[in-house]
């Protein structure tokens, strides 16, 4: 019997879209916006004002953060497509905000219930995952990882060079499908 290669997949701005939140509690706490203009090459905390800092890089600890974020365009489909021929696993660094454990679960089982939970890793360094492919959102994650990194788009990747970079679920079909 063949045994199916693995991918494993980030899902902070790669399956769920916490810039959204950022945005949103952004603009409540300050009626401001924070454009993804903004963002090019930044991360939330650095694109606002020095004041306004504090509160963002507090967000992500807060309760509540994760729990209903958005979920990115066609990772659903795509994920379902992928696990007819792989074995998926959801790799998510949540031990760097203890409070997201139980919104990622949740989040996971109401949008990916077809992902069972034994696939689901929570972790702080990615490079203990063993797999073929890791699609995730920050380079910094393929330092050490053992296959082959997809460096999935965003604001704050956007100088990032060293990795090959899709922009969309349908590229990722079409890379790995």
């Amino acid at each position: 019997m063949m045994t199916k290669k693995r991918i494993a997949v980030d899902m902070d701005e790669v399956m769920a879209d916490s810039i959204a939140r950022f945005q949103e509690w952004y603009g409540r706490d300050f009626q401001l916006e924070l454009t993804l203009e903004a963002l090019h090459g930044k991360s939330a905390a650095d694109a606002v004002a020095p004041e306004h800092q504090p509160a963002l890089r507090a967000y992500p600890n807060a309760v509540g953060f994760f729990r209903d974020l958005p979920v990115i365009k066609d990772s659903q489909r795509v994920l379902q497509e992928l696990a007819q021929r792989y074995e998926i696993f959801i790799a998510t660094a949540a031990m760097e905000f203890p409070n997201s454990f139980l919104d990622k679960y949740q989040w996971l089982q109401r949008h990916f219930a077809f992902i069972p939970w034994p696939n689901y890793v929570f972790c702080g360094d990615k490079s203990i995952i063993n797999a073929d492919y890791l699609i995730d959102d920050n380079a910094y994650n393929f330092d050490n990882f053992r296959g082959e990194g997809l460096l999935f788009n965003a604001p704050h990747n956007a100088h990032e060079t060293r990795y090959r970079r899709v922009h969309s679920w349908q590229e990722i079909a079409e890379i790995l499908l």
